[in-house]
């Protein structure tokens, strides 16, 4: 069959008229998008920064007797996540600097090892005993392994493996009352010792009348002692700034702070000399923190018996509490470029807060501290930029530790009690009690499991009532001295 013209003039004029749809389809598409079309990124919208996934572990105990109880509760919604029995009648508690792992020490002996998290169960608590004759003060925990001071034998115990076991002792001076170095496991620690005393509160009651301590450097990597270091009366605390440059030691009965060189292993004293940039360097082997010791200004109280303090990586500044003085001191420990004191090391501001300040705690951005006030109930609100006390805030109970957590302008401070049953809660944007948390019994002590959103805790020296620690004595009357309390042994 063919095709006649006719045909053939219509299938052609369907081909064009199919070509000229294609077209103006084609040209509609591309007319569109033929100019310039930018590319539009969302904004994801700026907010607060992230609150730090911390846990506050408390332990205490409800009654003398008693076992004691852990707590876990939660930063973000306040709540107890987890309880555990730990021992019998706890008398001191650590974390260690991984946040993660709690040790206590019970009154039948044992040391136990306790996960501290949000999953905590009573079947994963281990117990380790110590030999029979030991007489432990404080617990010293790094990220590994747990170093405790042992008043049989006046040794250094440590303990090793997980869970930790007891792997040696260490001879050191008379009477050591704790272990301080490094947050991370490095090259030395530190065995502070008190000397020759009596008791256990000699340098509670009479902390001026003490023999002069002693710091003894351990190596880690031998387990021997390569340093014999002098420090002022009644040493009763000692905690290591975070660069492992310097170890500062509280010396109650000499109202001074003992810096130590740990780089050097060695006082942090040395022949003035010029640096690399022209600075005239001048070493601090102690620093001054009363009248009496040497400190002049407003303030400054006649007597100041430190017992704690604590480093803010931040501002370079360590935070002191004296007990004795009723004051707070901010000091400059800050390093220049080449590892030595800088031109302001040792700058000293003395802030009056209340009575018997126990503890102090600041905030890791550095602007604000809080001192626990153990004998008018109350926590002093310091403005670290201005050095002045900006508020007081009254809480439960007489309080001994107060610790705690930021990570952007929202944080908690964390205040507790030995003789109250309550974790009192402050937050930090107003500088009001948030909340309290009841636990089983009252505290023996806190620690938060993070200082910031990243960092660990650095707060990993237990304090144990005695040898200079504050006293208290749940039940006494208002009238009695914190500092009165019975022999420790």
């Amino acid at each position: 069959m063919s095709l006649f013209p006719k045909d053939l003039g219509q299938a052609h004029a369907r081909l064009v008229l199919c070509a000229a749809l294609a077209l103006v389809a084609a040209a509609s598409i591309a007319g569109c998008g033929a100019g310039y079309r930018p590319v539009v990124t969302p904004i994801t919208p700026s907010g607060p920064a992230s609150q730090p996934a911390s846990n506050v572990v408390v332990i205490s105990v409800p009654s003398p007797t008693a076992q004691g109880i852990a707590t876990v509760a939660n930063y973000s919604g306040d709540t107890v996540m987890a309880t555990a029995p730990v021992g019998p009648s706890p008398i001191t508690f650590t974390l260690d600097e991984t946040g993660s792992l709690a040790y206590s020490y019970n009154s039948d002996g044992t040391v136990t090892n306790i996960p501290a998290t949000n999953q905590m169960q009573a079947k994963n608590i281990t117990f380790t005993t110590l030999p029979s004759t030991a007489r432990p003060v404080n617990l010293f925990s790094p990220s590994a392994g747990l170093w405790i001071a042992d008043l049989d034998g006046n040794v250094i115990d440590v303990l090793t493996g997980s869970p930790e076991t007891f792997k040696l002792a260490i001879p050191v001076a008379p009477t050591p009352v704790t272990v301080a170095g490094p947050a991370v496991i490095g090259q030395r620690n530190y065995a502070i010792t008190q000397g020759t005393v009596a008791s256990g509160v000699d340098c509670n009651n009479a902390p001026t009348a003490a023999p002069a301590g002693e710091a003894d450097g351990i190596e880690i990597a031998s387990f021997t002692v390569s340093s014999r270091i002098p420090l002022g009366k009644c040493p009763v605390y000692a905690l290591q700034s975070t660069d492992g440059k310097r170890l500062f030691v509280l010396n109650r009965g000499s109202d001074t702070i003992t810096v130590i060189n740990s780089q050097n292993n060695t006082l942090d004293a040395c022949v003035p000399f010029v640096n690399q940039i022209g600075r005239t360097v001048t070493c601090h082997p102690s620093l001054p923190l009363s009248t009496a010791a040497g400190l002049t200004g407003a303030g400054v109280p006649a007597v100041a018996g430190p017992v704690y303090a604590e480093y803010n990586s931040t501002t370079g500044q360590l935070l002191v509490a004296d007990y004795d003085g009723n004051a707070v001191n901010v000091i400059d420990v800050s390093l220049d470029e080449f590892g030595d004191d800088s031109a302001t090391f040792g700058t000293t501001f003395t802030i009056p807060v209340g009575a018997n300040p126990a503890s102090v705690t600041a905030l890791y951005d550095g602007s604000r501290a809080y001192s626990a006030n153990q004998a008018d109930g109350t926590v002093t609100v310091i403005n670290l930029t201005s050095h002045t006390a900006e508020k007081t805030v009254p809480v439960t109970g007489h309080p001994r530790t107060v610790v705690s957590t930021q990570n952007s302008i929202y944080g908690k401070v964390y205040v507790a009690s030995p003789d109250s049953p309550y974790l009192t809660i402050l937050r930090t944007d107003q500088d009001i009690v948030d909340t309290t948390v009841l636990v089983q019994g009252n505290v023996i002590d806190v620690r938060t499991s993070t200082q910031n959103a990243t960092s660990g805790n650095l707060i990993n020296t237990s304090r144990r009532p005695g040898y200079g620690q504050p006293c208290y004595l749940p039940g006494a009357a208002a009238s009695i001295s914190y500092e009165t309390c019975t022999t420790v042994p």
